[in-house]
């Protein structure tokens, strides 16, 4: 596989996005909690909270990641019919799981692609 890099060595959308790397620098300070962006890069200063990620990424992954879960815990009902707390162990852990690292990956990649196409927010000095 390629290595994704831009032109002045910044870490691709996707590298940056699973590591949780600067997309400015490289460095690993993207995230200061779980799915929390830091202020800024510990690095090179780039501030983090000048993006505007939103939370269109939480409403996508909460339909998906339940849709998901859905279909798998009706596939395990239909072939072992386990008793309900045993549903409980294992899909409330799995959600928890894939929900907050499916978060991080996307909203990281949405702040790396904001970062690399130079996306900010409509003004009045952008209307022609």
């Amino acid at each position: 596989m390629p290595e994704t890099k831009t032109p002045e060595g910044q870490p691709g959308i996707a590298k940056a996005a699973l590591f949780g790397l600067c997309p400015q620098c490289g460095a690993k300070t993207l995230f200061a909690g779980p799915a929390r962006f830091s202020d800024r890069c510990a690095a090179c200063g780039l501030d983090y909270a000048s993006f505007n990620v939103g939370d269109g990424p939480a409403a996508l992954l909460t339909l998906v990641i339940g849709a998901l879960i859905i279909v798998f815990a009706l596939i395990l009902e239909s072939a072992a019919h386990p008793p309900f707390w045993v549903h409980v162990l294992i899909w409330v852990p799995i959600t928890i799981v894939m929900t907050v690292y499916s978060l991080r990956v996307s909203k990281g990649a949405l702040l790396a692609s904001e970062h690399r196409n130079r996306a900010h927010e409509a003004g009045r000095d952008d209307i022609v």
